[in-house]
């Protein structure tokens, strides 16, 4: 299993949904980073349930940043961020049983039967709580140098939710400040990388970027985007290719559309098998759940695609940057 994302800057996730502790670890950060742990409370915040259609699992996220961090600022060492399982119900949950559109099964083969399947264990939702942490580091560390990232939900509609059912939903994330030129194609270009990163987060069953699928039905004419000169820095017109050309980007808006699944932890009794037995069964998935997880995953999102930003920009112009700037 790898559990590390990022080359120049790297994050590690560990941990499971009902252990007694979950975390990260940043690596390659350089030494003078502002480190607000206030803005990790808010980031965290933004996570956590807070309303009659999310989980009723409450955790504080009461996070414990370890090392890396003297005086409120990196010190270019591996930042480890732990943080306690606190409300966890493990009696909800039973070896065996497949919950349909869950890890469980999958797992299982994987692993061997070794994996810790309550809560889902290590594939647990739970763990994008550690990653929204880190992310909030990522994020400042961004906004110093003018680049913002921020995601939106476009669609979701909590009215098709009732009677113990879920709904998906679609969200809307836009970059700014990244300035031209950032990106290594071709295995390592700007859309692979953050599409990369964004699958990492279980909900994710889609992403587009800039005009997207809708392109494919436009003609060259409609979906170009013309180049122009204003204030003496080149602008497009349109942004169908979502501030990316060629792997790169070209200095405008980098803007990515996220399909976000229908919660699979559902109050409706489902077909299902127990793989321990080998024998068909029925499931009416207990604990506690969310029935739209498009309405908390946009900071995850922030989170992850702010660790692929601080990675690239590293890569292009060293991990000084952040504490420099682009002239430094």
């Amino acid at each position: 299993m790898n559990n590390t994302f990022g080359t120049s800057v790297s994050l590690t996730l560990f941990g499971e949904s009902h252990g007694s502790e979950i975390g990260a670890v940043i690596d390659g950060l350089a030494p003078g980073i502002a480190v607000d742990e206030e803005r990790i409370k808010q980031a965290l915040a933004k996570r956590r349930p807070s309303e009659a259609s999310d989980t009723s699992r409450t955790e504080k996220d009461a996070f414990r940043i370890v090392s890396g961090v003297f005086n409120g600022y990196t010190t270019g060492t591996p930042l480890a961020i732990l943080i306690p399982n606190e409300d966890i119900r493990s009696c909800d949950y039973t070896c065996g049983i497949a919950r349909p559109s869950h890890a469980d099964y999958s797992a299982y083969c994987k692993y061997h039967g070794y994996e810790d399947y309550r809560g889902g264990g290590h594939f647990s939702g739970r763990l994008t709580a550690p990653l929204t942490a880190a992310g909030a580091i990522f994020l400042s560390a961004l906004e110093k140098l003018g680049i913002s990232v921020n995601t939106v939900i476009e669609s979701c509609d909590l009215s098709k939710a009732a009677d113990g059912d879920s709904v998906g939903g679609t969200t809307k994330t836009v970059i700014s400040g990244v300035p031209a030129g950032v990106g290594e194609p071709w295995f390592d270009s700007v859309e692979g990388l953050l599409s990369h990163a964004v699958f990492s987060i279980g909900g994710i069953k889609g992403i587009e970027f800039g005009a997207g699928f809708a392109g494919a039905s436009m003609r060259g004419s409609e979906f170009n985007d013309a180049f122009r000169m204003k204030n003496g820095k080149v602008i497009t017109v349109t942004n169908n290719n979502g501030g990316i050309n060629g792997g790169i980007t070209n200095g405008m808006e980098i803007v990515f559309r996220c399909a976000v699944k229908p919660t699979p932890s559902i109050g409706i009794t489902q077909k299902t098998v127990d793989f321990i037995k080998g024998e068909d069964t029925e499931i009416t998935v207990k604990g506690r759940h969310d029935g739209a997880i498009v309405r908390r995953i946009g900071v995850v999102i922030d989170s992850v695609s702010a660790l692929v930003l601080c990675d690239m920009l590293a890569r292009r112009y060293g991990t000084d940057v952040f504490t420099r700037g682009f002239e430094g």
